[in-house]
């Protein structure tokens, strides 16, 4: 049993034990915060009824409404060890899909590890899709691709947004508007 709450600075304390996974990024103070006063509705924490976290989620909704790139995104999620196989990390996902359609997305994404079998196949039984694959995207010894998968929402009625004519990109051909 967990309860699902948005994510507040004194979470920050609390948090650092599930980061050690190493499939989990990691980012300083200052990122964390960034999205906290940015985007704090897609800031969610998952908290056991000791008051332990067992997981979060943070995103932010970006891109271009002309170019139909407005959307929803994942920028990290992760849950800790002995809280995994519980639909946690599906939870929280759900409760960041249902904040992108409110603001009215065409799509969620996400980048993911090509050799993470595990959140891959979590992300497909969610109706995400593989959109494309970034070259190096993940920095370490050696480089790791990512996949790039998004999922439509319902703004995107011809699901235009999982539709692409270049499979393979390097991380400099990523969008950022």
């Amino acid at each position: 049993m967990c309860t699902v709450r948005p994510f507040v600075c004194r979470d920050l304390l609390k948090f650092s034990s599930i980061n050690l996974d190493p499939l989990t990024e990691t980012y300083g103070l200052p990122f964390y915060m960034h999205y906290l006063t940015h985007w704090p509705e897609y800031f969610q924490v998952a908290e056991a009824p000791d008051g332990s976290i067992m997981g979060y989620i943070m995103g932010k909704a970006e891109g271009s409404v002309q170019r139909d790139m407005w959307h929803g995104h994942v920028t990290a999620i992760t849950v800790g060890n002995g809280c995994r196989r519980l639909g946690l990390a599906s939870q929280l996902m759900k409760g960041l899909e249902d904040i992108s359609e409110r603001k009215n997305t065409f799509f969620v994404d996400l980048f993911v590890r090509v050799s993470n079998d595990v959140a891959v196949g979590m992300y497909k039984r969610l109706g995400y899709h593989i959109y494309r694959t970034v070259l190096g995207y993940y920095s370490g010894d050696p480089d790791e691709d990512a996949y790039d998968m998004r999922k439509p929402m319902p703004r995107d009625k011809n699901k235009k947004s999982i539709k692409t004519e270049k499979t393979v990109i390097e991380p400099h051909e990523l969008e950022h508007t």
